[in-house]
């Protein structure tokens, strides 16, 4: 029933057009007109009053599907419906894109297939299948062949889903749970748990609070585990999982070959789950708060409303839809995953309004990234490569200088924007009414500015889409070794045999589900299109109301992500069969194939 729900939403959608004019029909003289900063004393009135009429008519509700508020009002709930076309358009679109793929998988592997009988069998799922789906990088490559490897399972925590992982630091934290040392001696080449803390060598990676969760018929543990920086090779590898479920067994790579990578499977259940709904409220739930206020609070003649609407295209319709096929009984989230749908919107909501996702000011790129000790860490070695904050760097800053020639080509000064009481309204909007988690007290200056609007256009992109849409498909998702659940109970005692392995994973019909709903995340239909990254601000009926600066930043910033994109397209294995020191060739943040907005 749930495949046939998105069919007919597809269906419905596709009938609409795909977007709404941002002013009433027939007013092209307003639409024409430049964005201004307010200033002027008898167009100011004007503004005010357009703002009046706003706050009245676009309020706060209830959050769909729980979390922070969504759009309330006439105005509110009339853009929640707007932005479902424009999400529901294209959904339907990918649904008539997969659907080949979805005809052919199911005959090749139908209800009365036999299971599969080792883990390496799961690669037929893919072989000259789903190949719409996957376009255009088709699983990365790496994934399906080299998924036994501890390399690849460690750099998934710096690639796949970077925003578990952090580095303990000496004197600060204690080791959340003990190993004996022979054992990790014996791995690291002579340093235990305490003195790898103690060089800031030690890093941690924490499920526990899946522990609480609502289980489906299916299983998940509650993994933690210990990373460390090896000695010898200075790359990150894995050195113990705990389950905290059952017996609470530790596994570390001096146990059995099978017993350790089903260790490092049933930790992928729990990080896969996070992946998914630290993102809906890190990036959706987090961005639409901050929307919501300035809505209510700067004119639809300012300019920075005009690049908040550009970089938000379609984010409130994303909800209605979750709920409506993820959270809901018997949807997604209960076929497919070890929780069910109901204890995952709990779990994201909680995760925002904790702050660990919903923080603002501390969820700033590099910020986060320094918190976390992952870059520029004032203890321990570096990370030898961190593919994530290599790739999204990139973006990062491309986008810090264009949001730098918009703000300064606006604001002549950091009084300037200290001043403008639309912006000061918007402030106090986020920290009052909208209920924003350490949104800036005070924009003081223009760069703070500049630092605030490049995290809005991070979080909507590159954070987004490291962890969402491509991605599930092509490589967080991929089996045999990310699975979104368990088919057997968790083993209570080491010593499963390598034969077994397959026996813990969904019987290949039920697989063919699951990559269809994997599917209906994607959206290779935008590679190459103007709805890439590298048109994030590459609008005419936008660029036709900014300024010449702003119009010359977005050249620039279009010809930076065409050369940043052939880069990532070129990857390949270097002579170590290595790809920014992965096993894996990663490459969801292709500026010419990832989206420039939330999109799902």
């Amino acid at each position: 029933m749930w495949r046939l729900s998105i069919f007919l939403l597809a269906a419905s959608a596709a009938a609409s057009p795909a977007s709404i004019p941002s002013e009433p029909n027939g007013n092209l003289e307003r639409r024409a007109t430049p964005y201004s900063l307010p200033g002027n004393a008898q167009s100011d009135i004007a503004r005010k009053e357009a703002i009046e009429v706003k706050r009245t008519q676009f309020t706060y509700a209830n959050g769909i599907g729980g979390g922070p508020s969504s759009p309330g009002g006439l105005a509110g709930v009339a853009l929640v419906a707007a932005d479902s076309v424009i999400v529901n358009s294209e959904l339907g679109a990918q649904v008539a894109n997969e659907t080949p793929d979805v005809i052919k998988a199911s005959a090749a592997f139908p209800e009365t297939a036999e299971n599969f009988r080792t883990l390496d069998d799961y690669k037929k799922l893919y072989d000259d299948q789903w190949q719409n789906s996957l376009h255009p990088t088709g699983v990365y490559p790496g994934m399906l062949d080299n998924y036994t490897q501890d390399l690849t399972f460690s750099m998934e925590r710096l690639s796949f889903n970077p925003y578990v992982i952090r580095r303990l630091i000496p004197k600060h934290d204690k080791l959340p749970f003990n190993v004996d040392d022979a054992t990790i001696c014996k791995i690291t080449g002579g340093k235990n748990l305490r003195e790898l803390l103690a060089c800031g060598s030690l890093f941690y990676a924490d499920h526990r609070n899946q522990k609480m969760l609502q289980p489906t018929v299916h299983y998940a543990a509650a993994c933690d585990a210990y990373f460390y920086i090896s000695p010898s090779s200075g790359r990150l590898l894995p050195l113990a999982i705990r389950t905290n479920v059952g017996r609470n067994l530790i596994y570390t790579p001096a146990d059995k070959p099978s017993d350790w990578l089903l260790a490092k499977m049933m930790f992928n259940v729990n990080d896969f789950f996070h992946g998914q709904f630290h993102h809906l409220a890190n990036t959706h739930y987090v961005t639409e708060v901050m929307y919501q206020a300035a809505i209510r609070t700067l004119s639809d003649d300012h300019p920075v409303l005009a690049i908040l609407k550009r970089l938000m295209f379609g984010a409130f319709g994303v909800r209605p839809l979750a709920l409506a096929i993820l959270f809901r009984p018997n949807g997604t989230v209960d076929q497919f995953f070890g929780w069910r749908g109901s204890s995952a919107a709990v779990f994201a909501e909680k995760l925002y309004s904790s702050g660990y996702a919903g923080d603002v000011q501390n969820n700033y790129f590099l910020t986060n990234l320094r918190r976390r000790g992952l870059i520029d860490s004032r203890v321990g070695p570096p990370l030898k490569n961190f593919p994530f904050h290599e790739d999204a760097l990139v973006i990062y800053n491309a986008i810090a200088k264009f949001m730098t020639a918009f703000v300064n080509s606006y604001y002549s000064s950091d009084g300037a924007v200290a001043n403008d009481p639309e912006l000061r309204a918007w402030i106090a909007e986020a920290n009052g009414p909208a209920r924003a988690i350490n949104f800036p007290r005070r924009l003081k200056s223009r760069k703070e500015l500049v630092l605030l609007l490049t995290h809005v256009a991070h979080l909507v992109s590159s954070s987004h889409h490291a962890v969402n849409t491509n991605q599930l498909i092509t490589g967080a998702g991929s089996l045999p070794f990310n699975p979104s659940a368990l088919y057997r109970p968790i083993p209570r005692r080491k010593g499963v045999k390598a034969e077994d392995l397959a026996k813990f994973l969904p019987p290949p019909a039920q697989c063919v589900k699951m990559l269809q709903s994997q599917a209906n995340f994607a959206r290779p239909l935008l590679a190459g299109t103007s709805r890439s990254l590298v048109h994030m601000f590459d609008d005419a009926d936008l660029l036709s109301r900014l300024n010449e600066p702003t119009r010359r930043a977005n050249q620039w910033f279009v010809a930076a992500m065409r050369a940043r994109s052939a880069v990532v397209k070129a990857r390949t294995f270097d002579a170590r069969g290595l790809s920014q020191g992965m096993p894996f060739v990663w490459q969801a943040l292709d500026p010419d194939v990832a989206p420039w907005s939330l999109t799902i």
